[in-house]
């Protein structure tokens, strides 16, 4: 059986039941019910954080339980710490995938702390798929998405964020950190059409502002199409 569509085991414990959900812990199959919601950081703490280095919190938290949040642009490592403090400055917690070969001590619990789940590179299904299946069997969850894949500059996004929240059918919520004017949160939110050229458009203008810490470094918003 699948489990959490994240890993296939040669042999399952006697006791794992159809219909419930697992994560694969230091210590075998753990059971699991709704991933936490809380912050990685206290919202006040982060807020204050945030001030005193001098940003300011813009938008507000999407009125949807479940969505994908874009995180854009990246173009270098303070992008992540800032990320943390804005989403823990709205209560946010967003999780991400990350390799299932980190998720293994003395690193797992870090790993769960900081909102990241198991993604099987090995499965059959595609990483899209997995997602979608994650999204899917939650409550209320935030994947939050980096679709440059990259702190470089890249000639396209990676298109998978589109289809995770199309094939999951719930929306995506645009995410930003102007550096300029040192303004971040979360603007615009999104419900995928099916037509990824028309909405990428929605997208594009959105981001027209946005620059980043090393702009330099900040490629075309634009996803791959048959023949580019």
């Amino acid at each position: 059986m699948p489990i959490l569509g994240l890993r296939r085991e040669k042999s399952l414990p006697q006791d794992v039941q159809p219909g419930v959900r697992y994560l694969m812990g230091m210590d075998g199959l753990e059971q699991v019910g709704n991933l936490p919601s809380t912050p990685i950081l206290p919202p006040i703490a982060a807020r204050l954080t945030l001030k005193l280095l001098g940003w300011r919190l813009e938008g507000s938290v999407p009125a949807h339980p479940k969505y994908v949040l874009v995180g854009v642009p990246h173009t270098s490592n303070w992008d992540v710490p800032l990320f943390v403090l804005m989403t823990s400055s709205l209560g946010i917690k967003a999780y991400q995938l990350a390799k299932e070969s980190l998720f293994r001590w003395p690193l797992a619990g870090l790993m769960r702390w900081l909102g990241m789940l198991p993604i099987d590179r090995s499965s059959s299904q595609d990483y899209v798929q997995q997602f979608v299946n994650i999204v899917k069997r939650q409550d209320r969850l935030v994947l939050a998405v980096s679709p440059e894949g990259t702190r470089k500059w890249t000639d396209y996004w990676r298109s998978g964020f589109y289809y995770i929240a199309l094939g999951a059918e719930v929306p995506i919520a645009l995410a930003f950190a102007d550096y300029p004017t040192k303004v971040t949160g979360i603007g615009l939110t999104l419900e995928p059409s099916g037509d990824i050229l028309s909405d990428m458009e929605v997208v594009r203008a959105f981001y027209r502002d946005k620059r980043g810490k090393r702009p330099e470094n900040q490629g075309p918003i634009r996803v791959r199409t048959p023949g580019s």
